[in-house]
């Protein structure tokens, strides 16, 4: 990778994940506590188990860059149904603000950290976050009933997360951005292969389909999923 290309290289050129943070937090006002119950795009999930999830990755990956490897990032997110606590709607805003301002340190990029109980390059992990926000956020907007836009630098950075390895000049598969030496294709956490629950195999869109539809859809879902159907 050019050196122009790796995103720890420039404070500057670090990708940001506050647009997606802020996102959700738009989307939050619109949740009244009848809609809890209601389906999402994650099949085992309710809204109020989408927005538990939310605050669980938001607190893990908020640590993971930090370095601060406790309890938050050691557990596996499929390993229980996530609790939505009472004082949801003041704790999560207050996540989302918390893991976007420990994404914008350069240090939060480098090295290795852990999250959802994996060891991981901190660029990586970053990456996984990243995703983990702008698909949820979609998750929440569809399962609300609200609009939701992202943009082309973020989806772009999900894309390749999400995207099948493709095979190297020997026939074998190369190595995508989730995956180490250490680790198996899809063992990283959370990043839309197998082993997260969340995330299922892609389902198939029209080569020119918008953006956000293919991300949508290589992480398992149906851009026109909408409740009840």
């Amino acid at each position: 990778m050019d050196a122009q290309e790796n995103p720890v290289s420039d404070a500057a050129a670090l990708p940001d994940l506050e647009p997606a943070t802020r996102r959700i937090a738009a989307l939050l006002g619109q949740v009244d506590d009848g809609r809890l119950d209601g389906p999402t795009p994650c099949p085992d999930y309710a809204v109020r188990e989408l927005l538990g999830h939310l605050t669980g990755l938001a607190t893990a990956f908020r640590d993971a860059a930090r370095k601060d490897l406790g309890a938050s990032t050691a557990v596996s997110p499929d390993a229980a149904l996530p609790v939505l606590d009472d004082d949801w709607r003041e704790v999560l805003p207050r996540r989302l603000e918390e893991v976007a301002d420990a994404w914008r340190s350069p240090d939060a990029w480098t090295g290795m950290t852990r999250a959802g109980g994996v060891e991981l390059p901190g660029e990586v992990a970053g990456a996984v976050a990243l995703n983990e926000l702008v698909v949820h956020g979609w998750d929440l907007a569809r399962s609300t009933g609200q609009p939701y836009a992202a943009g082309e630098g973020e989806l772009r950075s999900c894309e390749a997360l999400l995207a099948p390895a493709e095979d190297g000049p020997d026939g074998s598969p190369e190595d995508g951005p989730g995956d180490s030496p250490e680790d198996g294709p899809g063992d990283s956490p959370e990043d839309g292969s197998a082993g997260d629950s969340l995330f299922g195999p892609p389902v198939p869109v029209p080569g020119d389909a918008p953006l956000l539809d293919r991300v949508i859809a290589l992480s398992g879902r149906r851009p026109d999923w909408q409740p009840g159907s």
